[in-house]
């Protein structure tokens, strides 16, 4: 597989998946453009030799901009990878509304708004490739996260939407749903669960977060590149509107 000639945008690219996955495509030729929040970022892009673009994708003029900073780097965006999220935890009636609303335009505006300023050039090449990364949660549900679960399912139906829109140009519009990824918030929520229970990690793992799964580990973030990579690929041409579900058994039940 060989993505030279091709520009790749990554949200959330400083860390966890967005950094596995700024690494794997550069690593098959694809010119990555790293986002993130904040400065972390930029190390991944020097070590991909990409760009770097700070923006914060919870304000929505920040996201315009990203965009057309994105399309002035290379005069394309071949490959748009929406990855940027974070997660919040409460009940429905103590959580915070400017956080929900925060969550809702982080992974669900702001992926539709880069939809809609990065698909024109899409259309003009004849070519393009949508990457939503979604989770478990936008197939199935969990309490205390009513905003990350409302997003996540909403993304899915973004993707299926844009799909329908845009396959005659040869554009095709994906999600990827892991399950728990090995990522610095996810272990430390492992760390922080075994204190409080009094368990070891791999017991936390097993009894606690993966309790529904056949598969009782981490998802490596670097699998979920490699599913990306090939939902890239001319290979997956025929692949369009998926939900690829990649949950330790989680819903096999």
């Amino acid at each position: 597989m060989q993505l030279t000639d091709k520009v790749a945008l990554v949200t959330g690219a400083g860390s966890g998946i967005g950094r596995a996955l700024a690494q794997a495509f550069a690593h098959q030729g694809a010119f990555v453009i790293v986002n993130d929040i904040d400065d972390s970022g930029k190390a991944v892009a020097e070590q991909v030799n990409g760009a770097f673009l700070k923006a914060d994708l919870a304000v929505s003029d920040e996201v315009r901009r990203l965009a057309q900073e994105a399309l002035a780097v290379r005069g394309s965006v071949d490959i748009l990878i929406n990855n940027a999220g974070f997660q919040h935890v409460s009940p429905v009636e103590e959580f915070p509304e400017e956080i929900w609303i925060k969550m809702i335009q982080v992974m669900l505006v702001a992926p539709f708004q880069l939809c809609k300023h990065l698909i024109p050039a899409m259309r003009q090449k004849g070519w393009g490739r949508i990457l939503n990364i979604a989770s478990i949660h936008g197939l199935v549900a969990s309490p205390y996260k009513s905003a990350y679960v409302t997003a996540k399912h909403g993304l899915i139906g973004l993707t299926r939407t844009v799909a329908l829109e845009v396959g005659g140009a040869r554009i095709t519009v994906n999600a990827i749903c892991p399950a728990y990824v090995r990522t610095p918030l996810v272990e430390q929520q492992l760390k922080a669960q075994a204190a409080a229970h009094g368990l070891r990690e791999e017991e936390v793992l097993e009894r606690i977060m993966l309790e529904p799964a056949a598969i009782k580990r981490l998802i490596e973030p670097e699998e979920v590149a490699a599913l990306a990579l090939f939902l890239a690929s001319e290979k997956a041409g025929a692949i369009t509107g998926a939900a690829y579900l990649m949950d330790l058994g989680w819903t096999a039940r």
